[in-house]
C-alpha cells in the first residue's frame, strides 16, 4: 500500500470503477441471456439512441458498408483475424484433459472442448 494518500485514493477509485464496470457488464450479459433481442434493442436505444426495425443487414447494406471501408483496413482486419485464429488453435492444441482423484470419492477434472 502506498504511503501517499493521494495515490491510495486513486487506487481505491480505480478498484471501485473496475467493480462497477464488472457489475454493469454482468448485468448486461444476464439481461441479454434472459430477454434476447428485446434486451439488445433496449441497450441499443440506451447507449446509442438507435432503435432499428431489425439488426440484420440486407445484402445491399452489407455491400454498401464494405464499399465504404478502405481496402487496406479490410486487409489489416483479415490479417488480425488470421493471427488470432492461429494463436487460438495453438493454445487449444497445448491444452490437455486432466482428471485426478484427490481423495476417495473426489475426482477433479477439466476437459478440452475442442469442438468450439
Amino acid at each position: 500500500m502506498s504511503s501517499d494518500p493521494k495515490k491510495a485514493d486513486e487506487t481505491i477509485t480505480k478498484s471501485d470503477a473496475n467493480t462497477t464496470v464488472r457489475k454493469t457488464v454482468e448485468h448486461i450479459i444476464a439481461d441479454i441471456e434472459e430477454r434476447g433481442d428485446v434486451a439488445v434493442l433496449a441497450l441499443s436505444e440506451q447507449f446509442d439512441g438507435w432503435t432499428p426495425k431489425s439488426f440484420r443487414l440486407s445484402d445491399d447494406e452489407v455491400d454498401a458498408a464494405m464499399a465504404a471501408v478502405q481496402e487496406r483496413t479490410i486487409d489489416d482486419i483479415c490479417l488480425a483475424q488470421d493471427q488470432i485464429r492461429n494463436f487460438a488453435r495453438i493454445q487449444l492444441a497445448s491444452m490437455q484433459d486432466v482428471e485426478v482423484k484427490t481423495q476417495p470419492g473426489v475426482i477433479l477434472s477439466h476437459m478440452n472442448m475442442s469442438g468450439c
